[in-house]
């Protein structure tokens, strides 16, 4: 296949200093094995949204349809401004027909699954779904998406490559 394919990818995991801490989280298989295969395309939401870096980490507060993003000190509500955010640049990431994503797992915009949302006087729930990953997929949900960590499974990596590579065809020209 000749044709350029394109994957989403969390700026983190490509090495990028974009995290509430300054840091990373690279990720050899992404910034290796995927760059190698496709164009990466980053994305991160909180300081792409104007959120600073370092920054005051956020959770994800309230229900699972529908969870506020609260700065865990400050008490700050960023879930307006990233649902904005979200829909504008999920919008502008249709331009370039991504074939599949993978997001940092448990972040408060990123996160695919398993989330934790904050609940009063409750234990966490592991229902949520972060932010910016919930329009991506709302938006897009034929497009495969995977998390870092899924990704350390051999059988899920070559699942998520197979996926790419027949959605790639399915939308090519």
């Amino acid at each position: 296949m000749s044709k350029i394919i394109r994957i989403g990818a969390s700026s983190c995991l490509l090495g990028e200093n974009v995290r509430y801490d300054g840091g990373n989280r690279l990720n050899s298989f992404v910034t290796e094995t995927l760059a190698r295969k496709f164009e990466l395309v980053a994305v991160c939401p909180e300081w792409e949204l104007g959120m600073g870096v370092p920054r005051e980490t956020v959770d994800l507060v309230g229900n699972a349809p529908a969870p506020a993003m609260i700065g865990t000190y400050s008490r700050k509500d960023w879930t307006q401004p990233m649902n904005n955010w979200a829909r504008q640049r999920v919008e502008e990431l249709a331009e370039f027909y991504l074939c599949g994503f993978v997001f940092k797992k448990g972040s408060p915009s990123c996160g695919v699954s398993q989330v934790p949302i904050i609940q009063k006087y409750k234990e966490p729930l592991l229902e949520g779904r972060g932010l910016f990953a919930r329009a991506f997929m709302e938006a897009n949900p034929e497009v495969p998406v995977e998390d870092e960590l899924r990704l350390e499974d051999p059988s899920v990596r070559e699942d998520f490559l197979d996926r790419v590579y027949s959605f790639a065809r399915r939308i090519s020209p």
